[in-house]
Parts: structure tokens; C-alpha cells; sequence
């Protein structure tokens, strides 16, 4: 991202939860300045700190109910690339469930069992910290 006043600043998210906050030099982009390991609860955290107003009472926090949400792409070498979402087994082998799926610039919503995938697609899942490393897994099959 590179904010208003031209700085250019990077987040990268791990499975875990954890985050590195880079920010690069202005005369060499490619350069860092700075570099910031988070821990999960260290970057949320932040995230407090960054939005207060997140919180709403009709919201639940999916920490606090101790589930989290990952983006996890579909390669087009997957073994699912072009199979039914129902034939993958998801929420049956793993407890977690694909609860939406981005294709280019369309977001589809609770997508159903006959929801055919494709590689590229970013899948959204919630569940436990293992339902969701095991549907990485199983998702990332070739």
C-alpha cells in the first residue's frame, strides 16, 4: 500500500495469526526501513487500537469463540480445480466451513455443494485453528 504521503508499507499475514508490518524506503522501494513482527494477539491488538468503533454489540468476535477466518487460494493444479464443492467433504473431514468464495471481482456468498470450483478462487473458511490448517491441506492437494 502506499499511503497519502507517498510511503509505501506492507502486511503480511501468516496462518497463524501473526503479522510483519514493513515500511520501505522513499528513495528505494524495494528497500526496507522498518520491519515489525506481530504475534496474533499483539496484532489484534492493534487492530484495537487502529478501530475502537469495530465493536458492535450484534457482532461476534471469532477469537473470543476461539475460530478464525483464512483466505485460502485455490491453485489450478488443485485436485478440487473444477470438482463440485460437495465432493471436497470440507465441513465432514475438517469441522470448518467454506463460508464464501471470491472469483476475480465476484464475491459468492454461502456457496452450495454443487458450487463448482475453480483454480484462482479464494475461499473463505471459518473454523478452528486446525479444521482450517487441515482444509489448507486438503484444499491444497495436487
Amino acid at each position: 500500500m502506499t499511503t497519502r504521503e507517498h510511503r509505501c508499507v506492507s502486511v503480511v499475514a501468516q496462518r497463524d495469526g501473526s503479522r510483519t508490518i514493513t515500511a520501505y524506503r522513499q528513495d528505494d522501494p524495494d528497500a526496507a526501513e522498518m520491519s515489525v513482527h506481530l504475534t496474533a494477539g499483539e496484532s489484534q491488538a492493534l487492530v484495537d487500537a487502529l478501530m475502537p468503533a469495530h465493536h458492535s454489540p450484534s457482532l461476534l468476535s471469532a477469537n473470543d469463540l476461539g475460530l478464525v477466518a483464512e483466505r485460502i487460494e485455490l491453485a489450478a493444479t488443485a485436485r478440487w480445480n473444477g470438482r463440485l464443492l460437495g465432493d471436497t467433504q470440507m465441513r465432514t473431514r475438517t469441522g470448518a466451513s467454506i463460508v464464501a468464495v471470491m472469483r476475480r471481482a465476484e464475491a459468492i456468498p454461502s456457496p452450495t455443494p454443487d458450487f463448482r470450483l475453480a483454480g484462482g478462487d479464494i475461499l473463505i473458511v471459518i473454523g478452528t485453528r486446525e479444521g482450517v490448517e487441515t482444509a489448507a491441506a486438503i484444499l491444497g492437494q495436487e
